[in-house]
């Protein structure tokens, strides 16, 4: 798979070349796409209540929780709560709420995708979207604290960002002088965590394998593999610091407890710094159904720890596919040699 850019791109080159030089080239307005021609997704099985679920084990004793995982019902749901909803909490929604939100949230996603190609007359192929009709498991995601709002950024948080922008400012830099200001996604790289479990329009597949001393969690979209040991390790030394961080699990009760720190400041989430301690618990809930909880604990960010979760669901006809995306890719080469084409076009325009 490739990115939407790039394989955009070809379609849109692909068709300008069949017409003819003499034949305009005409606007195509994409039309909603219909229930019937989406594919149909595994519906979970219904949730007992929460707390009495059991999963089987391995053959070691450990939560059997390994195999192919989505969380595209996920799509589409607000990170934090809508003004509209000021006063409530989640668990204050009815499931007949819930059940209206999400059908207004899946008719909006129904509306906006067809507009998405970044060409005019392109329509992105229908198995890119992998967000049609997403049952979403709730209102929003931040479920700490209570009002659904990320905490506001401490003064330290506020100063680094404003010395990262000026730095900036005063070397002059533009989005696309080299491939280091572009992102590390754009690169094909990494999405870091926990962006690499996030939802987008495709690639929503994680493939969970356990051992009796590991536990590896692979992200189809950029490919990344973390391996989280349970053996009891220490952290690596704080002189270290990776894209993914370093991470260490255990087990409480039917819950994996995954701690990783050690991050770089190369992969930040939410502003956060290199002193994050991130926090994730993976719970089964049902037969299907494994929630994915992350906190957030860094206060050189944020004044207070905050946390966020959604579903995954267990779906083994929906295992991540190849992400061909690497950094030899021609996106990257195309945003770089369009970025020195308009700097020649300004300088050639430019009064003598």
């Amino acid at each position: 798979m490739i990115k939407n850019s790039v394989l955009g791109a070809c379609v849109v080159i692909g068709a300008a070349a069949g017409l003819g030089a003499e034949t305009p080239a005409r606007a195509q307005a994409a039309a909603p796409i219909k229930a019937s021609e989406v594919p149909a997704r595994k519906k979970p099985a219904p949730l007992p209540p929460r707390g009495t679920y059991r999963p089987p084990k391995t053959s070691w004793g450990d939560p059997a929780i390994a195999g192919a995982y989505n969380n595209s019902d996920e799509s589409g749901i607000p990170f934090e709560r809508p003004q509209e909803y000021a006063g409530r909490t989640l668990e204050s929604f009815t499931p007949d709420e819930l059940a209206s939100i999400t059908k207004q949230r899946q008719e909006q996603t129904i509306e906006r995708n067809p507009t998405l190609s970044e060409f005019p007359g392109a329509t992105s192929p229908m198995h890119w979207f992998e967000n049609y009709f997403a049952a979403n498991s709730r209102a929003w995601l931040v479920s700490d604290p209570p009002d659904g709002r990320v905490p506001p950024p401490t003064d330290e948080a506020r100063q680094r960002a404003a010395a990262g922008q000026e730095a900036r400012r005063k070397e002059g830099r533009g989005p696309a002088d080299s491939y280091v200001d572009r992102s590390l996604y754009d690169r094909c790289i990494t999405r870091g965590v926990p962006g690499s479990m996030m939802p987008a329009i495709y690639g929503n597949s994680y493939q969970i394998a356990q051992s009796p001393d590991s536990v590896t969690i692979t992200y189809e979209m950029i490919h990344d593999t973390r391996v989280i040991p349970l053996d009891g390790r220490k952290h690596i030394g704080s002189s270290i610091r990776q894209y993914l961080g370093d991470a260490r699990g255990h087990w409480e009760g039917v819950t994996l407890v995954v701690e990783t720190t050690n991050f770089t400041d190369k992969t930040p989430y939410r502003g956060s710094s290199e002193h994050l301690t991130m926090i994730e618990r993976f719970t089964p809930l049902g037969p299907d159904t494994l929630e994915w909880s992350v906190t957030f604990d860094d206060p050189h960010t944020w004044a207070r720890p905050w946390t966020f979760a959604m579903n995954l669901t267990h779906d083994e006809s929906q295992p991540p596919f190849e992400y061909a995306c690497h950094e030899g890719n021609y996106g990257l080469r195309n945003i770089l040699s369009a970025a020195r084409a308009e700097e020649a076009a300004a300088q050639k325009a430019a009064p003598r």
